[in-house]
């Protein structure tokens, strides 16, 4: 059967399809949305709760506990973290992959619900968030003013810049860093108090007396009915501090007198700025499968609107923006494809040195790449560094087959047949190769899409990506291409110096390989035993190169977390914030530098850390980000008293767990003491191993504290509880929220606090006024004594156990596979049984893939044989096709070890997409040699001709396919960190396997063939 016949006698026809299949995939390629990375949805909530003033071992015991046992009959979760620090507990509970993310929030929602009546009264209810942690923001915004009082800047911020973002299309949320939203603080004085005979509640009844903000009704008059308004609520610092608490020998007692009001900030433990100035920054985030360079153009576009709407005075400065590396990026990878086409096609003219046929051949490129770029549309997929590197590399190999076909028409021309006849006997005799190659090479992807996971997520697209374009080259190359040579080609070649003397060197290598694939034949157990040296070195290979996970690329951003010391007051750190900040900025390498302090956004911080956000300088102007990360540690070491840890953000974030470095081991345990104990002593033990840098540990035990002892016999004699001590205690020192104001378009807090001077003085507690059970007023210290200590700043739960996170980074060179199996030893050489350690975050998810991805190569193998098996319906050939992937194996594993490059998750993809490439070289002389046998040839006779006339045609696609991909391996421009492993495994495994597979292929062959015969003969004795 010729498949290629119909497409032949209709040319007309043919012309049409493939020109409708270009048409529609340049119309698709305009449309289709431009992201760095493929969108990898992990299914997360979050789960926000408050209770200001409460410590966070109460946060913990009260708030997280109960929570997370409700949580943890939902099913699907696959990890549930915990962190609950002064006030406030978060919750992150992150799903199986395959969990459908509106489905568990209603299952989370429901048990929310069960939990509230274990929860403490009048904590206002659980805040649930969607949250995908692999989603980075786009643009950071800061907003800056040389007048306006930051309440006023953050007020702007929020409803007149934030919500309008909010509202654009393709924007998700837009975070606020260093919120300075107004407050009104009433500050009393517990000694006035005191001499007045008042406690708190007295104050706090009367406030929220006299700010009532109730529903009049309406009044049915005789001719009209009429809306009552019920007296007006209090506006301001003013209102407030005229309230009257009581009245004492006939005399208005007011709050003023009582202390004072201020105007103030809800949260006075955040601050932020942008390049040493106060500011408000504003993190944009994109939603899922949203234009990345689409939506920041279009806010960048909206910016000088907005701005000039602001009043006079006010600024908006982007301060990163990450499109401008998309589009980099995506700038590099189109001129990689373009360079690789052009280099495609002269290697099929230095090897044809005929125009004609390599214009034809030429053609498969477009029409092949627009046909992939419309079922990516039509898929939702996007341009991206992974989609844009699959077309890359199918540009080496979508031409394979069309040069095939065309080089076995030629030879047909040769045997001076008609260019018809050519084109029918030519396309004919190769169909089934075609076919094979096609088919086999699209069959290595298909594991990749069953694999699930991340790995398989991330992965979707260039697998179907580069399978459509490897299907769709086949069917151009049966259809167009001899359809095209039918009609248009030549069998009159090139004739100048440069095509003779190629033509002549090929030639001569053309003998010499004739004459030493004869005596490697004579020699087929020397070739066995190479063949099994080359797997045995495959495999010790593969434990010398070291290994990585997911590459980091230079985006021109890094980011840094501070540690300073428990118990820092918040005005030393933000002087000491400001000081690591100007180190920084005067780095040559540094544009812009976002600096927090406190609780700033985007995450529970803590008291005693900040963060800085940097914008490095143009990469053409600059050290690579990894130098400045060497510089600036080496820079900030040197401040006592303070940890900094800086990062190269990776490409995707992997997991849920709040960290300030790369990687985490995680111990848990019932028994806290032992927690603490075994955390310090891992701690030390992790800071002795050479690979690691930077360990550090969320376990932080030293914060001050200040414990009130009850006596049970004095309380109980002046029937004073211990609940009434616990609320004087949260009414003096918690900040609670007594009312509200109500504003025009938003409402504002009231809190309640004793005077900051009072606040100095520990002794202050004592001299709390308590009411006893009498009436009479007493202070606090007649029941209770009060004792210094220290806690923790924040209390960590993993799996509803105790936990302490041990966060590290790899120091310059190490392998990740050997750092991680060195910090779980070491980890293990002090633990005592009570406590465990796992891998969290991306070195448990590296750990996962240390195992799915060899089994992924073991699976793609069996794929790629069950295939080929079928199409051969024999089970020996399949075997002698496959023989040249330990060489390339090999080969990709050497030179990833002599280039330095580690065995990522980008080079373990060139892997197996090894698999489908090598096996082609064996199709094209097993096909022939099968051919040339049932004409009557010996085995060993046929497969030397069918390598010595396939010849041209392998060195062809081969060195196509490395040209190809030599612009990734050499690694250029932006993101070129990410696209290096996967190139330099393709060239070096191709280059390695093309020689040698010229001689094992036949040697394994002719071995096969006589084994084969050697049976049949056995079984014709023994019949």
């Amino acid at each position: 059967m010729n498949l290629s016949r119909i497409f032949i006698e209709r040319p007309v026809a043919t012309l049409m399809l493939v020109l409708a299949m270009v048409l529609f995939g340049a119309l698709a390629y305009k449309q289709l949305p431009v992201n760095d990375l493929p969108q990898v949805d992990f299914p997360t909530l979050r789960i926000d709760a408050s209770l200001p003033g409460a410590n966070p071992e109460t946060m913990a015991n009260t708030v997280a506990m109960p929570l997370e046992r409700q949580l943890s009959t939902v099913p699907g979760i696959e990890s549930m973290s915990s962190q609950s620090s002064q006030g406030s507990t978060r919750i992150t509970l992150q799903f199986e992959l395959a969990r459908d993310i509106d489905s568990a929030a209603q299952d989370v929602q429901t048990a929310i619900a069960q939990a509230a009546r274990n929860l403490p009264a009048g904590m206002d209810p659980p805040q649930l968030r969607k949250i995908n942690p692999a989603d980075a923001a786009i643009l950071y915004l800061a907003l800056s003013a040389e007048r306006l009082p930051l309440t006023e800047l953050d007020a702007i911020a929020d409803a007149r810049v934030a919500q309008r973002l909010s509202g654009m299309s393709g924007v998700a949320q837009v975070l606020v860093f260093g919120s300075q939203k107004y407050a009104l603080r009433l500050y009393l004085d517990p000694a006035k108090l005191q001499q007045r005979g008042l406690s708190f509640p007295d104050v706090i009844q009367a406030v929220q007396s006299a700010n009532a903000n109730l529903p009049s009704g309406t009044l049915d008059g005789a001719s009209r009915a009429y809306s009552v308004k019920s007296p007006v609520s209090l506006a301001n610092a003013e209102d407030f501090g005229n309230i009257i608490v009581a009245y004492k020998d006939g005399v208005a007692l007011r709050v003023k007198d009582l202390g004072r009001t201020e105007d103030s900030v809800e949260n006075d433990k955040t601050r932020t700025w942008y390049n040493g100035t106060r500011a408000i920054v504003l993190a944009v985030q994109r939603q899922p499968g949203a234009n990345t360079v689409e939506v920041a153009e279009r806010i960048r576009a909206m910016l000088p609107q907005i701005e000039a709407d602001l009043p006079d005075g006010v600024s908006i400065q982007v301060h990163f923006d990450r499109s401008l590396f998309v589009k980099d990026t995506l700038h590099e990878v189109n001129f990689t494809l373009v360079l690789a086409m052009i280099l495609v096609i002269l290697v099929i003219f230095a090897f044809l040195h005929n125009l004609r046929a390599t214009l034809i051949a030429a053609l498969v490129l477009p029409s092949s790449l627009l046909g992939t770029f419309a079922f990516m549309h039509l898929a939702g997929y996007s341009l991206n560094n992974l989609s844009l590197m699959a077309i890359i590399l199918a540009i080496g190999f979508v031409v394979d087959d069309a040069v095939v076909v065309i080089e076995n028409i030629t030879r047909h021309l040769d045997m001076g047949k008609s260019r018809y006849q050519a084109a029918l006997d030519g396309a004919q005799e190769i169909g089934f190769t075609v076919v094979s190659m096609t088919i086999s090479l699209a069959a290595v992807f298909l594991p990749i899409l069953f694999m699930g996971g991340m790995i398989g997520r991330l992965f979707e697209e260039f697998a179907i990506s580069i399978a459509v374009a490897v299907l769709l080259s086949g069917i151009v190359a049966l259809t167009l291409t001899p359809m095209l040579c039918a009609r248009g080609l030549s069998h009159e070649a090139l004739n100048n110096p440069l095509s003779r003397g190629f033509e002549a060197g090929f030639q001569r290598f053309h003998d010499f390989y004739g004459d030493t694939l004869r005596a490697s034949m004579r020699h087929r157990g020397a070739m066995l035993l190479l063949s099994a040296a080359v797997l045995g070195g495959m495999v010790w290979l593969a434990g010398q190169v070291k290994q990585g996970f997911i590459p980091r690329v230079d985006s021109g951003m890094i980011f840094a977390s501070i540690q300073y010391p428990e118990g820092i007051p918040f005005e030393e750190l933000s002087i000491r914030q400001q000081r690591i900040a100007d180190i920084v900025q005067k780095h040559p390498a540094v544009a812009g530098l976002m600096s927090s302090a406190g609780q700033a956004g985007g995450g529970i911080t803590g008291s005693n850390v900040g963060r800085l956000v940097i914008r490095l300088a143009p990469r053409d102007t600059r050290i690579g980000a990894d130098e400045v990360i060497d510089e600036l540690r080496a820079a900030t070491r040197k401040i006592s008293g303070v940890n900094v840890t800086l990062q190269n953000p990776a490409s995707i974030n992997v997991g849920s767990l709040i960290a300030s470095s790369d990687y985490q081991l995680t111990l848990k345990s019932s028994d806290f003491d032992a927690l603490k104990t075994a955390a310090a002593a891992v701690e030390k033990r992790l800071d002795e191993v050479p690979l690691l840098i930077d360990v550090n540990s969320n376990l932080e035990l030293r914060n001050p504290e200040l414990r009130v002892v009850l006596d049970p016999v004095q309380s109980a004699r002046l029937g004073i509880s211990a609940q009434q001590v616990q609320q004087t205690l949260y009414d003096a020192l918690g900040g609670r929220r007594v009312s509200e104001i109500y504003g025009v378009d938003d409402q504002y807090t009231v809190s309640l606090k004793i005077l900051p001077e009072a606040q100095l003085n520990p002794a202050i507690i004592g001299q709390l006024p308590l009411r006893t059970a009498a009436g009479e007023l007493t202070r606090l210290d007649a029941v209770a004594k009060v004792e210094p200590g220290v806690g923790p700043i924040a209390v960590y739960h993993y799996g509803q156990q105790p936990a302490v996170t041990l966060s590290f980074n790899l120091a310059p060179g190490a392998s990740l596979n050997a750092a991680l199996d060195a910090a779980l030893a070491a980890a293990n050489e002090v633990l005592p049984a009570e406590v465990s350690a796992e891998l969290t975050g991306a070195a448990q998810k590296f750990q996962e893939s240390t195992v799915t991805l060899p089994l992924l190569l073991l699976f793609t193998v069996l794929i790629i044989y069950m295939v080929l098996a079928v199409l051969y319906e024999h089970l020996g050939h399949p075997l002698t096709i496959l023989t040249a992937l330990p060489l390339a194996g090999f080969g990709a594993l050497l030179v990833l070890l002599l280039m330095g490059e580690e065995l990522n998750i980008f080079s373990f993809v060139g892997l197996i997409l090894l698999v489908g490439l090598v096996k082609k070289n064996g199709i094209m002389m097993i096909d022939f040699a099968l051919t040339r046998q049932r004409a009557g040839m010996s085995a060993e006779d046929a497969i030397v001709e069918a390598s010595l006339v396939r010849l041209r045609p392998i060195m062809m696609t081969t060195l196509s396919t490395i040209v190809a991909t030599l612009p990734i391996a050499i690694g250029f421009g932006a993101g070129a960190e990410a696209r290096r492993p996967l190139g330099i495994a393709v060239v070096g495994g191709l280059l390695f396997s093309q020689f040698l597979t010229l001689y094992i292929t036949p040697t394994f062959y002719v071995s096969m063939a006589r084994m084969e015969a050697a049976i049949k003969r056995w079984r014709a004795r023994h019949a």
